[in-house]
């Protein structure tokens, strides 16, 4: 697997372009986690970033440090990115439907 190229820790004035041109989509995670604090509550935490679909390889280093660093036991983990999610999945629908009085 080559190297990962290392993320701008500031945002540059390119608004990602050069990540897109590298490969890399915004990726959003939610993160269901038990508190530490109070085991019996499930929190959501929310994660955005660039990151190159389908290995993810960004996103499961900012698990591997939560499992090494944070101490929450994580639930469970969603994923959107734009490369799983594309306009042309959608289609236009023809008609309304209203709820309601």
């Amino acid at each position: 697997m080559p190297d990962t190229p290392q993320l701008p820790a500031v945002p540059s004035p390119d608004g990602g372009l050069r990540l897109r041109l590298l490969g890399y989509g915004l990726t959003t995670a939610e993160i269901a986690y038990y508190r530490p604090d109070y085991p019996w509550l499930l929190q959501l935490f929310a994660w955005q970033e660039h990151d190159e679909a389908p290995d993810f390889p960004v996103l499961f280093d900012f698990l591997a440090f939560w499992r090494r660093d944070i101490g929450a036991t994580i639930h469970s983990v969603r994923i959107a990115h734009d490369q799983l999610i594309r306009p042309t999945e959608w289609r236009a629908v023809d008609g309304v439907i209203t709820l309601g009085p």
